[in-house]
């Protein structure tokens, strides 16, 4: 194993000999505008005590140029990932001076040059292990200790970090800006951003705090930042935190930064929280997504109480943060702000992300065991965050909303600053309640797999038993023809079977509400009902655990894709709730791809098209629907070319598109990458279009639809390109992959195979676990048979744990592909 792939036992042994008592950190970025320059200078000093003669430090660079140890040089001891520090022992004071690396895969310190002005930005990302990119440090979170940093960098730049400022000079024409300490934090949530970013400011107040707020972007993207929009949702957040948790924000100024390339959606640094500058909407945006970015900003806030407050001892409990911000982030959504249906969302898309992991044969419990640092690192996923938080809803109504916040409160006022494990939790909230947690925890958070709810006569039947408090709503028609609730009963089930006593009704909907974490099968009746009235359920609640049993039916091969279409076909275009509506397009185009057998897949892909093209032109001018069923038009135009010479004539003006339609860039390029896609446009377009948007979404659009024109030279240069330049920054790989596997002639990519399958073990020890990730998963083969992977597998039983995680969960796709292209060719 590399030696940059930190072990749980090394670590726990080292945080036994260790204690750190503050960090210095010393960055010069002054080369950054210089694209030649691939480096920067790096200094750490450490205060630490120590019971051991030596130890490591953890740094990933470029080079290190001199450690000393209390003032003395020691011989650098360097193997690219480890730095050995011997002499140690009592109190001492290391001092490393390092080159790092600027980064293009939004791992450590990234730089970004603007295409729109030639502006350079760099921000750091660090979870879980990267701030060793930046500075020389113990890359584990229980060795928590106050940071502070000095930078110095161009004048003119903004230049940020976790705490304000406290002194900045001018030397050499540039700044050296002095910040003051943070609280004892980890190292993965510290983090530094530089450049000429746009800031807009505000702040938040109550009783005798107030908490300065700013909001970020770069500075082409200005006109396009509403941030007075992100200080409401900001402000109603810091309130509700405040009046639940009884702990006052910790951390100074709250500032919220959108980022350019960004890796994850956000991230929780205190004081400087990044997002992707995707929430930056330079078009028209929807509703939903408005939705999607205050659940965001809410998560992260969750976070400066639930990981950066109290921080877990090592990844294995992650679920103690991410768990918990997934679901405060749609509690204080729903009870805050004006998304009052923020659950519906969760229950149509987290909850579907957890469903999708947790039936894969790499499903792993919610507290996981996470022996080192790339398994921690695939661990950010649908079990952790959304099962979590799915079961978390179990436990509130277990334990008591009262219990769970004052557990929440005691939780924090016992641990501020430090680290805790699943038991320190556990402790509290059996406090609060009185209720035996652990037995929960054992049967929820350290067991796998979901259960499958459904009805067989009189006996409500589960998969995979568990406790579950759920609602089961009975459903008839109203005077007006609307399904309502006219019944709820309320059950608590443990067994496979369990006989209930419900009332008739034209629907029978188990889990209402969506109380518990289980997938649903609907009785031959209530399917009925559905195929009829869909439309006509009232509660957008029901519909979305309604819309999420059929697709999880059409996954599990139980439900036929073709009733499952001809449902979306009828009903989709009148649904309202946006988060709905937009999963269920999603869901479809996905549908069409993956679970409709070959051969009628370009009837049912042109079916398709006719379905987004009608509902596009039917939708109500300028909505969010009409918005949602443009972007499911260019989606579907991509497999199915029956619509293109009217797309050409949009796009043109030739021709009018909808009435109040707003032809955004976004939505332009989407429309000529689907028109590339099916041999209907040329680089001569893209670079018509580019002309009119040579901003760098614009140009990572543009290198897109250059590698979506089917045809074998574009696919071999857009393979070379993903497989062997390693210059190309995360988006610029993602437009690329993406490119390279569109189209509806899949002989054009097949012959990659065999080379795929011989490169997986270079990819992933050569390139940094983000963009090997991006390749294995991207560019994993099409195929009509597992037999290819099923042999690498066998034939690579000693490769590494993360790598065979990732190729087996691609398998199951694949085979679960198969089984229901199978199940739906009898017809």
């Amino acid at each position: 194993m590399s030696t940059a792939n930190l072990n749980r036992s090394e670590v726990a042994e080292r945080s036994r000999t260790i204690d750190v008592t503050g960090y210095r950190v010393e960055l010069d970025l002054r080369s950054a505008a210089d694209s030649a320059s691939k480096t920067f200078s790096t200094v750490t000093t450490i205060d630490l005590t120590s019971s051991a003669e030596s130890t490591w430090l953890d740094f990933i660079g470029a080079a290190v140029d001199s450690v000393d140890v209390d003032g003395a040089s020691i011989p650098v001891e360097y193997d690219g990932s480890r730095i050995v520090l011997r002499g140690l022992g009592g109190s001492n004071v290391v001092r490393v001076a390092a080159h790092g690396h600027y980064s293009r895969s939004g791992e450590g310190l990234h730089r970004f040059v603007d295409d729109a002005d030639d502006q350079t930005y760099l921000y750091t990302q660090y979870e879980p292990a990267d701030a060793r990119r930046v500075f020389a440090c113990f890359e584990q979170p229980d060795l928590k200790a106050p940071f502070t940093f000095e930078v110095t960098a161009p004048d003119g730049w903004e230049v940020l970090s976790n705490q304000p400022a406290t002194r900045t000079l001018s030397v050499d024409g540039a700044q050296r800006v002095t910040f003051a300490p943070t609280l004892p934090i980890s190292t993965y949530i510290t983090a530094i951003a530089a450049g000429p970013y746009h800031r807009v400011a505000s702040s938040w107040s109550r009783g005798e705090l107030t908490v300065e707020l700013g909001a970020l972007c770069r500075a082409s993207l200005a006109p396009h930042l509403d941030a007075d929009n992100v200080f409401d949702i900001t402000r109603q957040g810091l309130d509700f935190y405040a009046e639940h948790f009884d702990y006052p924000y910790p951390f100074g100024k709250y500032d919220q930064i959108f980022v350019p390339e960004y890796n994850l959606g956000a991230m929780e640094n205190p004081g400087l929280v990044t997002f992707t500058e995707a929430y930056v909407f330079r078009g028209t945006a929807t509703d939903e997504q408005h939705q999607r970015r205050a659940n965001t900003i809410l998560h992260e806030m969750a976070h400066m109480w639930f990981g950066d407050l109290v921080t877990m001892v090592w990844w294995d409990d992650l679920w103690l943060k991410e768990s918990f911000a997934d679901f405060m982030g749609s509690l204080v959504s729903a009870e805050a702000t004006r998304f009052t249906d923020a659950w519906v969302a969760f229950a149509i898309k987290r909850k579907a992300w957890a469903y999708l992991q947790d039936q894969l044969p790499t499903t792993h419990p919610i507290v996981a065991d996470i022996v080192d640092l790339e398994a921690a690192k695939l661990n950010f996923d649908g079990i952790t965050y959304a099962k979590g938080a799915s079961v978390l809803k179990q436990l509130v109504a277990f334990v008591g909303r009262d219990a769970f916040f004052e557990a929440a409160r005691r939780y924090f006022k016992a641990h501020a600053f430090g680290n805790t494990t699943l038991v320190d939790l556990l402790d509290v909230l059996a406090e609060t309640s009185g209720r035996d947690v652990r037995e929960w925890a054992r049967i929820w958070l350290q067991t796998t797999g979901v259960s499958t709810l459904s009805l067989d006569g009189t006996d409500l039947v589960q998969t995979d038993p568990r406790p579950h408090r759920l609602a089961v709503g009975i459903y008839d028609y109203n005077e007006s023809g609307d399904l309502v609730r006219t019944e709820r009963v309320e059950l608590d089930i443990t067994e496979s079977r369990t006989s209930v006593d419900l009332p008739p009704g034209a629907l029978t909907l188990l889990n209402d509400e969506d109380l518990t974490y289980a997938k649903v099968r609907l009785d031959a009746e209530s399917l009925s009902t559905v195929e009829a009235s869909l439309d006509r359920v009232s509660d957008p609640l029901a519909r979305g655990v309604i819309w999420s049993s059929l697709w999880n039916s059409v996954r599990d091969a139980q439900l036929s894709v073709f009733r499952y279409l001809d449902m979306v076909e009828r009903f989709a275009p009148a649904e309202t709730d946006l988060a709905i509506l937009s999963a269920i397009l999603t869901d479809a185009q996905y549908a069409v791809l993956h679970y409709v057998p070959k051969s009628l897949r370009p009837n049912v892909s042109a079916g398709w098209l006719e379905t987004t093209w009608k509902a596009l032109f039917e939708a109500e001018p300028e909505s969010g629907r009409q918005l949602a069923w443009a972007r499911a038009l260019s989606a579907a135009a991509a497999v199915n070319d029956a619509r293109a010479g009217e797309l050409r004539s949009i796009l043109d003006g030739t021709c009018p598109g909808p009435v109040g339609l707003a032809l955004d860039p976004d939505l332009r390029w989407a429309l000529w990458i689907a028109l590339s896609a099916t041999g209907h446009a040329s680089v001569s377009d893209f670079d018509g279009e580019l002309s009119k948007d040579s901003t760098s979404a614009g140009r990572t659009a543009y290198v897109r639809a250059a590698a979506s024109i089917p045809d074998g030279e574009t696919k071999a240069a857009a393979w070379a390109s993903a497989t062997t330049d390693a210059s190309l920054s995360n988006d610029r790989l993602d437009a690329t992959i993406a490119g390279f596997r569109s189209g509806t002639d899949p002989s054009l990519i097949e012959g990659y195979a065999v080379e795929y399958f011989s490169s997986l073990g270079k990819w992933w020890s050569e390139r940094s676990i983000e963009i090997a990730r991006r390749l294995v998963n991207g560019l994993f083969p099409a195929a009509e048979d597992t037999s290819a992977v099923d042999s690498w597998i066998q034939a690579n039983a000693e490769a590494p744990a993360s790598l065979r995680r990732l190729v087996l969960e691609r398998r199951d796709h694949l085979a679960r592909d198969l089984r229901a292209q199978a199940s739906n060719a009898v017809i």
